[in-house]
């Protein structure tokens, strides 16, 4: 099967597109035909051999692919041949065909595209699963959304908005606090203006009544969550995603016992694999909410596969306006 190929961990560039085994159904599992496979920054990670879980040298990267049950392994009860699926594949999304188990699958509503399920993925479990489960989200609370026109981000403001939140979103760029805006965002802060480290609590302050964020989400790290934690309200909750801004920070824990804050971390892979079931709600209430037309994919560009390190390099560089979805031209 055509497939993008990793032979040793590298920069992207490195990665090749060509002919990589055709994967086998064990009796668990579907055979996955896969249409589309967002990009994500966890791929340079893979890729580049330094995500925690590293698959065997060779494998096919790409995660969380949509597409159609083309098998079906003898122990396969609830699916089918043909039915459209979201599948929570760890790696293989990038090629053609990827075996997952169905209990790692998910129907899609029938209105939703693959292009649109792809999209979603990744982004709106792991900002249910933060909002929802680590920082405990109330009614009332204020949410601020740090790197919030990344595709975390733009899913976190859409799903917060959904649960009532006051909605805060850090930008890092203002030439894209647009797409903050149209996600639904209330207030929009800046963290490119000088001396962060009190700048932008002065700006979470002002917004909130000097009370700060109940909840802030945190994929970036490095300086901006040393001058976020600052803005936290008490007893406020921050959860750390990644550290796409490079530097891992470390808490100062008496900070932690002065203000009655809380700091947690959200590896979603683990939720995947530790608590289906949970895993299952979050979706069945994520594919609710489109199917009423309360949340939708942030502004998609479909590439062919051909063109995966492109996309992944413009991910890595920070070009991106929204999602990059990976087509396999079968639509």
């Amino acid at each position: 099967m055509r497939a993008v190929i990793v032979r040793e961990f590298g920069p992207v560039e490195e990665a090749e597109l060509g002919e990589f085994p055709k994967p086998d159904a064990a009796p668990n599992e579907i055979l996955l035909e896969v249409h589309a496979t967002a990009a994500n920054f966890v791929d340079l990670l893979m890729i580049g051999g330094q995500h925690q879980f590293l698959p065997d040298l060779p494998f096919v990267p790409g995660k969380l692919p949509a597409g159609a049950v083309a098998e079906v392994g003898p122990a396969v009860k609830a699916l089918k041949p043909g039915d459209r699926v979201l599948a929570m594949a760890e790696q293989g999304g990038f090629g053609e065909f990827v075996a997952v188990p169905e209990s790692q699958c998910f129907r899609l509503p029938d209105r939703m595209s693959f292009v649109d399920a792809a999209a979603m993925a990744m982004v709106y479990d792991t900002s249910w699963f933060a909002l929802r489960d680590r920082a405990r989200y109330q009614i009332g609370d204020t949410v601020l959304v740090l790197g919030a026109t990344g595709g975390v981000g733009l899913a976190a403001i859409q799903l917060a908005k959904t649960m009532g939140a006051k909605v805060l979103a850090g930008v890092s760029s203002w030439d894209k606090a647009d797409l903050a805006r149209d996600a639904g965002a209330d207030v929009v802060i800046d963290l490119a203006r000088s001396n962060l480290y009190d700048n932008l609590r002065e700006q979470v302050y002002e917004a909130t009544g000097n009370r700060g964020a109940n909840i802030i989400l945190d994929p970036l790290g490095a300086e901006i969550f040393d001058a976020a934690i600052r803005a936290l309200a008490w007893r406020g909750r921050l959860v750390v995603i990644g550290f796409a801004a490079g530097r891992i920070p470390t808490v100062q824990t008496n900070y932690l016992l002065v203000k009655n804050i809380e700091v947690s971390g959200l590896q979603i892979s683990d939720y995947r694999k530790r608590m289906p079931g949970q895993m299952a709600a979050c979706f069945q209430e994520i594919f609710g909410l489109y199917d009423a037309g309360k949340i939708k994919p942030a502004p998609t560009t479909i590439l062919p596969i051909a063109q995966f390190a492109t996309a992944l390099a413009d991910i890595r560089d920070r070009r991106t306006r929204g999602r990059i979805v990976l087509s396999q031209g079968k639509d």
